[in-house]
């Protein structure tokens, strides 16, 4: 038998061991169970008009709170997937609100909203959101249900769309 064989397959071996293991190491997106679910924190930010938006605001709907930057790509990617839910979910009690993390505020965040037409509210977060969210990396996307509990996380990555649109017509029929 051949060592020099049995070794590399016995390599491979490992690291496809690994690579399991680090995806069921992955946090997971799916739907958090009702009872599990956690109160989301209270924020209080201001929009474009001046205008205040806060949690409350949003009590007895479903709010998908997206925290995005001007440079980031990915968050740049999911603007439109946000605007279709927007759109087709929206009169069933959906809202979205993006949270610019861009140090700028809306000195970056205006021009970028005049170029690009997003059809739901943005604010411009502060450090105090942040830390109530635990935001390191973007993009970071909440998903709190009619009760003001986190019913979905996605941490430093993209949503999986179908997934989140699954999550979000669950949600939907919850009462």
């Amino acid at each position: 038998m051949n060592h020099k064989y049995l070794r590399i397959g016995l390599s491979v071996l490992l690291l496809l061991t690994a690579l399991t293991a680090a995806d069921e190491a992955s946090p997971s997106t799916a739907l958090i169970l009702p009872q599990d679910r956690k109160p989301a924190p209270n924020f209080v930010l201001r929009d474009s008009t001046e205008k205040t938006a806060s949690l409350r605001d949003y009590a007895g709907g479903i709010l998908i709170l997206d925290f995005w930057a001007t440079w980031c790509t990915g968050c740049k990617q999911e603007i439109p997937w946000f605007a279709d839910y927007q759109k087709a979910y929206g009169p069933l009690g959906l809202s979205i609100v993006g949270v610019a993390m861009d140090d700028g505020g809306w000195k970056l965040v205006k021009p970028f909203l005049s170029e690009h037409h997003v059809p739901y509210r943005m604010v411009v977060g502060d450090e105090e959101t942040a830390k109530k969210y635990g935001i390191q990396n973007l993009p970071d996307t909440f998903v709190i249900d009619r009760h003001g509990r986190i019913a979905v996380i996605y941490k430093a990555r993209l949503v999986d769309r179908n997934e989140l649109e699954a999550s979000i017509k669950k949600l939907i029929s919850e009462r």
